[in-house]
């Protein structure tokens, strides 16, 4: 599955409505594949929800080392396909993070996202929060 900023969230901190459920997603699942915008994001929406800081960078950091845990570092030829499918898609309000695990989503043969995001459903994969 792949690890949306909406569904690590949910994962990270325990306030969040769907935390169980995202803990025991995490548990269960066989593979998880996430990439560097999401951890942008992440932190980017930690602090817009003043979670404190540190635990936000902990987090991160245990993730990546995280033995389950694919990381995807996006260089310019992701960036620019998830730029060309948003130009595709000028009727969605997609952001660019969105369009970077769609495109590792369709490459790498994922369905099933760990989000809370309905933009996943509007590109055909499964929200799994």
């Amino acid at each position: 599955m792949l690890l949306d900023t909406s569904g690590l969230l949910c994962y990270h901190h325990r306030d969040e409505p769907k935390h169980s459920e995202a803990r025991t997603l995490f548990r269960q699942a066989r593979r998880a594949l996430t990439h560097s915008y999401v951890l942008s994001e992440f932190i980017a929406l930690a602090n817009a929800r003043k979670l404190p800081r540190p635990l936000a960078l902990t987090f991160l950091t245990t993730l990546g080392a995280h033995r389950k845990v694919e990381m995807v570092w996006v260089d310019k030829t992701l960036h620019d396909r998830a730029m060309a499918l948003l130009a595709a898609r000028l009727d969605k309000t997609y952001s660019l993070c969105d369009a970077v695990s769609f495109v590792l989503m369709k490459e790498q043969g994922i369905t099933d996202a760990l989000t809370t995001d309905h933009h996943f459903e509007q590109e055909g994969f499964k929200r799994l929060l």
